[in-house]
């Protein structure tokens, strides 16, 4: 047998490790200062809770903590992140718990103290960094009566921990907490702790989502079941979604969950995917994979549209397609009921025609389509005619469209082309612009005077119109070699010979110019608007609007999020609103005299932020004598609970948040 001289690495419970012994684990100095979140803890609390239901062969691996001996300490060098937040959420329950159960708070107490010098009292367990060494002790022993404490994310932690676990849920969490374990590294006093800390921290490359999703799915299984699975379902997605496993997975979750995946540290779609499976029993676990597996065959003709025999729904899918796959969740579901009966041919192709028109015509007035698809899942839950308005509502209007298409470039001008004409787009065409995006100086539009004759503005307006629908013409291939740039009576001789009528109409015209493309704009325009319609629409049009339930959450307090919003829609009021912080406050207080019952079925199930006491202290307000809504959490958290009660309440739909500049330009971003 081998053994190391300077290592030891030993599988140990982290429960029974952080009571036994009597050293006190202490983070050195050069440490970063103690930075996870409420997101951080909230997955903590439900891995453990997780962890909690299953029975006592089922363990929950928390990674390695890296420690050197150090006189009568443990110096911590890896797992401070962990270890800290592990030491909260057992005070939390401590102090949960209370005289209630002694027993129970014996063993808690064990974890998070130990016997100090006589005189001093008890040592906490862990001690952090020396300058935040007194604020974490005060906040394991319930004495935050110092304002540092209170702002403090210790204090912050604590206090949701504090907010989530009842003292009926404690004996649950205690269990979940016991079957936590951990790799215990020692380090002799001839190891390099920055070496063998790198080695942890810094080799190889992560697992990126797709890749914990199949992890995830495979880890608890018997081998014979490993591979069982992995041939009859994960090989077959890997082989229909080729590279774009990783947008399947995410697209997949958007179509199933109605929300957008928010990308916190690198692994937002895992965490959204384990949310949404948080077991995989074997006997669930086929009926999930079946459906993974169809719906990994359905993207795959989502992005070959050419798969699809239906020439109609092939010559639509590859319509949406044009756009990239923003809104392949919603076509998902759509195909699938298709492919199985629940939805006529007929049915498809409207909503394929209606996607098209609602991505086109807001591409054409330069509003993005980002962030738009996961409202559309949730509506299109409720129904046909519920999606069918959903659409119209954030689809551009036909006077909205009409000025974009006399002025601005056209966007993917061989689609709407080949549909604006009704001609087979796989054949070979060409895309002519009568007057050339940078007209030689013989190039004249009416045979008499040449572009250099033109006055400067003349050229500028010629220019500015050169890459609109009024400009552009389609002819084949052949006879677009033969017009390139030449001048328009030239012109006028090729596009006689084209067999797209529009463009052999383009011969009658005895001259070219800024009038002729403006008129030709208008009749095009008016052909546009019947090949991509727009539902009719009775109340607002809320192009400039994110519903409440599509904001972005951000973890912790961003740089600027104070002004993230220029106003709040709720329920056709106009709100002066600007942050989140004043959001939470009036929609919760607002409610709490509106839909009283919304807010306490909300808060029951989610343990807060609505309590009948102020049990620790904190920022709170008043909601009456006996309601106190706590204020202390972080920007995602607020805004996950004002979307959660709002849902509750049956209002989140009426409800609209409009993005200020600052908004959409921080640091993570806003689409929109």
């Amino acid at each position: 047998m081998v053994t190391a001289t300077n290592v030891d690495a030993t599988a140990v419970n982290t429960l029974r490790w952080l009571a036994s012994g009597d050293r006190t684990i202490v983070v050195p100095v050069y440490q970063r200062q103690y930075r996870w979140d409420i997101g951080n803890c909230e997955q903590l609390l439900a891995d453990i809770r997780a962890v909690a239901d299953l029975d006592d062969r089922h363990m929950h691996f928390i990674g390695s903590v890296l420690s050197a001996v150090s006189d009568d300490e443990l110096v911590l060098i890896d797992g401070q992140q962990r270890i800290t937040t592990l030491m909260l959420l057992v005070a939390a329950l401590h102090h949960a718990v209370g005289d209630n159960d002694p027993a129970l708070s014996t063993e808690l107490q064990a974890v998070l103290l130990r016997e100090g010098e006589p005189g001093e009292g008890p040592r906490t367990t862990l001690r952090p960094h020396r300058a935040w060494a007194d604020v974490f002790r005060s906040v394991i022993l319930g004495n935050d009566a110092d304002p540092a404490v209170r702002e403090s994310r210790f204090a912050d932690n604590y206090a949701f921990f504090r907010s989530q676990v009842s003292p009926d849920e404690a004996p649950h969490i205690w269990r979940g907490l016991q079957k936590l374990e951990h790799v215990a590294i020692s380090l002799g006093a001839g190891a390099n702790a920055q070496q063998i800390f790198e080695s942890l921290n810094s080799t190889g490359e992560p697992l990126r989502d797709h890749e914990l999703i199949h992890n995830y799915v495979l880890m608890g299984l018997s081998h014979a079941e490993q591979v069982r699975i992995e041939e009859e379902y994960w090989l077959p997605i890997e082989q229909a979604t080729g590279e774009s496993i990783a947008a399947f997975w995410e697209q997949y979750l958007v179509m199933r969950t109605g929300r957008e995946t928010e990308d916190a540290a690198g692994r937002g779609v895992y965490d959204v995917f384990r949310h949404e499976f948080p077991r995989l029993e074997p006997g669930a676990l086929d009926a999930h994979a079946s459906e993974w597996r169809e719906y990994a065959e359905i993207h795959r003709i989502l992005r070959e549209p050419e798969r699809e025999a239906d020439e109609d729904v092939s010559r639509r899918l590859a319509g949406v397609g044009v756009f990239g796959p923003i809104a392949f969740p919603l076509v998902m579901r759509a195909y699938r009921r298709f492919r199985g009966g629940d939805l006529s041919r007929e049915g498809l192709l409207n909503l394929l025609r209606q996607v098209e028109s609602l991505l086109l015509r807001r591409t054409v007035v330069g509003i993005g389509t980002d962030r738009i698809v996961a409202r559309l899942c949730r509506a299109e839950h409720e129904g046909a005619q519920a999606l069918s308005r959903a659409m119209a509502r954030i689809t551009p209007s036909d006077e909205r469209v009409s000025v974009a298409l006399k002025y601005s470039d056209l966007p993917h001008p061989h689609y709407v082309l080949t549909r604006l004409f009704d001609v087979d787009a796989r054949a070979a065409w060409d895309i002519d612009h009568i007057v050339p995006l940078a007209p030689g100086e013989a190039w004249s539009g009416d045979g008499v005077r040449s572009w250099v004759e033109y006055s400067e503005d003349e050229q500028n307006s010629h220019r500015a119109l050169a890459r609109t629908l009024g400009n552009l013409a389609l002819l084949e291939e052949r006879l677009g070699m033969q017009v390139f740039d030449a001048p328009f009576p030239v012109k006028r001789t090729g596009y006689a010979r084209s067999a797209v009528d529009a463009t052999a109409a383009l011969a009658a015209q005895e001259g070219w110019s800024t009038k002729e493309i403006s008129d030709r704009s208008a009749a095009l325009t008016a052909r546009f608007v019947r090949v991509w319609p727009r539902d009719a629409l009775s109340g607002i049009d809320d192009d400039g609007l994110t519903p409440v339930l599509d904001a972005v959450r951000r973890r912790g307090w961003p740089r600027g999020w104070e002004r993230e919003w220029d106003y709040v829609e709720y329920r056709g009021e106009h709100w002066e609103v600007k942050d989140v912080r004043y959001l939470f406050h009036r929609v919760f207080a607002r409610l709490w005299a509106d839909a009283r019952d919304a807010v306490v079925a909300y808060s029951a199930r989610r343990g807060g932020p609505v309590y009948p006491e102020r049990a620790w202290t904190g920022q709170w307000d008043a909601l009456d004598a006996d309601h106190h809504l706590y204020l202390g959490w972080d920007s995602s958290y607020m805004l996950s609970a004002v979307q959660g009660v709002l849902a509750e309440a049956g209002i989140a739909e009426e409800v609209f948040v409009k993005y200020s500049y600052i908004g959409a330009v921080m640091s993570t971003g806003v689409r929109r």
